[in-house]
């Protein structure tokens, strides 16, 4: 089981000095992640979606927090392929430097972004993406790999040209995939790429999730590989929040959590912005407000006539690694028996305060991951 942080900048306040704040502070937990012994940090890619997410040059964000360590992974995860908001000339051009001046650290994830507020910043329709994204990340690779390239598709048209620089990693960084449905995990699978799943689903989800991937996997057709190997790894989201007073961290966990649904529910949902102050009531009372904003998210679903689905409803799943590390470890044990490589976790959201992330890294790296270590030995050694 590996261990990683997913940044989102996520931030209640919008003002300028909260936004600086927010990048200076995910700087000072990746850079105590590597510290405590976390095998890597990955950064989204999202643009006009306020207080949801503010991580709109995660190739800035990575670069930075790469030259200040030495050994922690550095993951786009993901960036999105329509050819007007990131050219996969440019793409290979960014993952390739980025891989070397890491000295080969980097994992490369792709998607299409989620929105149409998203899409329609950069003048397209969500609905026709698609075969623009295939497209694309079947062409990166080449560009990465290839001497020259020349490129006459449907929708990106590059004369032969070299393409430089070439990468660290040989012969190119591993490849990921963004899925929030089984048919992207399908996809994901059928690919040979690496699944990212970024949710909120339970590990009972997870597991039926990590069911169809590694099935697609076991059945792909090579001829439909995307790179030049397969990648058969399924990292999985997990929110936490860690301390010694369990409480206090259910507490803060779930009221981030509030905070979190609120803004996916305005930007995805056409729900209304997010509350600026969200409370810190009890843990009992946090729960109340999510089920009823599960409710009322299910009620405007068959209103619409929209299939309720667990991807559609599991932001409001509050069974997560909110807790003491014993409390945790059950939790994250709970995610490997379902089949997760990785445990992606998320920390930034919205309302979670700055300390409250430091002292759930340190729990990490001091308790979490050397109990995961020690039995992974005890498990090679029998």
């Amino acid at each position: 089981m590996k261990f990683s942080i997913c940044f989102e900048a996520q931030m209640v306040d919008t003002s300028r000095e909260s936004e600086q704040r927010t990048f200076y502070e995910a700087v000072d937990q990746a850079l105590y992640a590597e510290e405590m012994g976390l095998d890597g940090i990955w950064a989204v890619e999202h643009h006009a979606l306020t207080q949801y997410a503010h991580m709109s040059a995660p190739e800035t964000f990575l670069a930075f927090v790469a030259g200040q360590t030495k050994r922690i992974r550095i993951g786009h995860g993901v960036i999105c392929l329509p050819p007007a908001m990131n050219h996969p000339v440019k793409v290979a051009e960014r993952v390739a430097t980025l891989d070397i001046l890491s000295r080969g650290r980097v994992n490369f994830g792709v998607g299409k972004g989620g929105t149409q507020q998203e899409a329609g910043t950069f003048g397209y329709d969500l609905a026709e993406l698609q075969p623009m994204i295939d497209e694309s990340m079947y062409l990166i690779p080449k560009i990465m790999v290839e001497d020259e390239i020349e490129h006459d598709g449907d929708y990106i048209k590059i004369p032969r040209r070299p393409i430089h620089p070439k990468p660290y990693q040989q012969p190119h960084p591993p490849m990921f995939m963004a899925c929030t449905r089984e048919e992207s995990l399908r996809t994901a699978g059928s690919r040979g790429l690496g699944g990212m799943v970024l949710g909120f689903n339970t590990p009972e989800e997870t597991a039926d999730l990590n069911r169809i991937y590694r099935e697609a996997f076991a059945a792909r057709d090579p001829a439909k590989q995307v790179g030049y190997f397969a990648n058969e790894y399924l990292a999985v989201g997990c929110p936490i929040i860690v301390n010694d007073d369990g409480d206090k961290a259910r507490r803060i966990g779930l009221r981030g959590q509030r905070f979190f649904a609120q803004a996916i529910h305005h930007w995805y949902g056409g729900g209304g912005k997010p509350e600026i102050d969200v409370e810190d009531v009890s843990t009992e009372q946090h729960v109340a407000e999510v089920k009823q904003a599960e409710a009322a998210m299910v009620a405007y679903l068959n209103e619409a006539k929209i299939p309720v689905t667990s991807a559609a409803t599991d932001m409001y799943n509050m069974d997560h690694a909110y807790g003491t590390p014993a409390e945790a470890i059950a939790y994250i044990e709970r995610l490997e028996a379902a089949g997760a490589d990785e445990c992606l976790m998320l920390m930034q959201m919205g309302t979670v305060p700055h300390d409250a992330i430091m002292e759930t890294i340190r729990h990490v790296g001091e308790t979490i991951i050397p109990y995961f270590r020690e039995k992974e030995a005890r498990a090679r050694a029998a």
